[in-house]
């Protein structure tokens, strides 16, 4: 599945997000005296949601005075493009590049929580003895999407020694990669390899990038700039309770998570809920490093000037971008949740 969202043009959903927004504006209250809060995801219902489905399920929106609203993605959803329109109050960033995008875009939007703390992007090949390791595949053919190419390869080129003479034309069809016990192709850690395993009825080499140097966070939540200085404590009431959602989805019990899931997208099952869930917590995707001390949803300033200074020296972003205009620490490392975990996982 292709998460790397690019910015495209707004003209097509500026009439319909100028009604929404006069229906439902940022802090605007309902009857009930709770804040309406649209968020939308980066693709359909999957545990690599969990967690707000979970702040739904359990009520922890509700608690907190948000009547939310999960506006799952899809094919052709554009986060970026809703959240710069106010056709939302929140939105899922898939990747470090999306914040990024954004201000280059002047699209009025920033990163306000990370949600995985490494990047789920793998490369993947069948099993073989010339490769073991990610800088065994230097001059190999790549199947690779077109967005990856100004993304995370640009990363591998400079890192890994990879050329664009290596890249060929990956469709998200796994036909070519099952056929041919050479291919080497990309693909999300809790998504392909599974797939993969499942139809080909072998156990592929996965490389996680984040596990090789890979900078980036994942699974932002973005808000825009208007909700961020004109509600802040509702920012910090989405972005809190979401953590919490977090916390119960990989340490408690999801039930009820999963359900509201599955009702969203009914092509989930059990079995990949549980495979997806399992990914996320044996990778150290959503709560490692930093998130032991900081609380899930941690970032750092080290990280992102890491992250934006080896995408400068790639030239994927201009020298002199001002990343602190991509992301706000406003609302994070307050060690919210850890509380919970003690008491979830003693």
């Amino acid at each position: 599945m292709n998460r790397n969202l690019l910015l495209g043009g707004l003209a097509a959903v500026v009439a319909v997000a100028v009604l929404i927004v006069l229906i439902i504006g940022p802090g605007r209250k309902i009857e009930s005296g709770m804040t309406p809060i649209i968020f939308a995801t980066d693709w359909k219902a999957q545990a690599e949601h969990g967690g707000f489905y979970q702040a739904l399920a359990k009520g922890y929106y509700k608690e907190a005075g948000l009547d939310v609203t999960i506006q799952q993605g899809g094919p052709g959803v554009n986060v970026p493009q809703l959240l710069a329109t106010h056709t939302i109050q929140f939105g899922m960033g898939s990747n470090s590049f999306i914040p990024v995008n954004v201000i280059v875009a002047n699209a009025g939007s920033k990163a306000v929580m990370a949600s995985f703390q490494k990047d789920p992007q793998v490369l993947i090949t069948h099993p073989r003895d010339d490769i073991k390791s990610v800088g065994d595949m230097k001059g190999k053919p790549i199947l690779v999407a077109d967005a990856t190419i100004s993304s995370f390869w640009q990363w591998l080129k400079v890192k890994y020694g990879f050329t664009d003479s290596q890249i060929r034309k990956y469709t998200f069809n796994l036909a070519p990669f099952l056929t041919d016990k050479l291919a080497i192709q990309e693909g999300y850690l809790s998504s392909e390899p599974y797939t993969i395993e499942q139809e080909g009825k072998f156990k592929p080499q996965v490389f996680l990038l984040a596990d090789n140097g890979y900078p980036g966070y994942a699974a932002f939540i973005m808000a825009t700039d208007q909700m961020i200085a004109d509600h802040p404590d509702d920012v910090q009431k989405f972005v809190d309770a979401s953590i919490r959602g977090w916390v119960e989805y990989l340490y408690g019990d999801n039930a009820a998570a999963n359900e509201l899931i599955k009702a969203d997208n009914p092509e989930m099952t059990d079995a990949l809920l549980a495979h997806g869930l399992a990914t996320l917590k044996k990778h150290g995707i959503i709560d490692s490093g930093d998130t032991a001390t900081l609380g899930i949803g941690a970032m750092t300033e080290e990280r992102w000037q890491r992250f934006a200074a080896e995408m400068s020296g790639t030239g994927v972003f201009p020298k002199d971008l001002d990343i602190h205009r991509a992301y706000t620490l406003e609302f994070v490392n307050r060690g919210v949740g850890n509380d919970l975990k003690a008491e979830l996982t003693k």
